[in-house]
């Protein structure tokens, strides 16, 4: 995975025909002419863009942090406001925010862009916001094994602000924490003042 663009759902390219069907099939039983100018091209662009949006299906996200590091540092990691775009697997309908990464290492250390890598390859699926963030917070102990690890994701969800109880620019705040994050009252406060900055 040498970027956020050269991974691509495989599954969707090979059902091109299907998706665009079915797509055209649904535009129809909403009330949509298919016919009309704007509407010609959109199956096959829903098509496109889910190979992009759902391109977390073909990544094993364990191995997008890839190469690790042996290093002595045994302060504080932060990579804060990783951005995200996902989609709700109850009502496909988008959700996006900010993730936000703290750990400990134990000898062993990521690239800090690999942490983006992750929080791509979790998100880019059909998804609900607190299984990214336990998805997050596991993937970085198994691999990393660090004496702790927090995470934090902030959203927002279309499936709430756009219908629904339609409460625009209400934030959801989910947290995972794990090893020594769990016990050091410390080191958890520490985190969340510097991602507040």
């Amino acid at each position: 995975m040498a970027g956020l663009k050269d991974y691509v759902n495989k599954q969707v390219g090979d059902h091109r025909e299907q998706i665009e069907y079915h797509v055209r099939e649904i535009l129809k039983l909403i009330g949509e002419d298919v016919e009309r100018e704007g509407l010609l091209e959109t199956p096959a662009r829903v098509t496109r863009m889910y190979e992009e949006i759902f391109a977390g299906y073909d990544v094993d996200p364990r191995d997008v942090l890839g190469v690790t590091f042996e290093e002595n540092h045994e302060e504080l990691v932060i990579v804060k406001d990783i951005v995200y775009y996902s989609q709700c697997e109850h009502h496909m309908a988008p959700f996006f925010g900010k993730v936000h990464i703290g750990y400990i290492p134990s000898g062993r250390i990521a690239g800090l862009s690999k942490l983006a890598r992750l929080v791509e390859a979790v998100t880019r699926r059909l998804q609900v916001q607190e299984r990214i963030t336990s998805q997050i917070a596991d993937i970085m102990e198994e691999v990393l094994k660090p004496q702790g690890v927090m995470v934090v994701v902030e959203g927002e969800h279309l499936c709430m602000c756009a219908r629904g109880v339609k409460k625009p620019g209400s934030k959801t705040v989910t947290s995972a924490v794990r090893g020594s994050f769990r016990t050091d009252a410390a080191s958890r406060a520490e985190f969340l003042s510097l991602i507040k900055q």
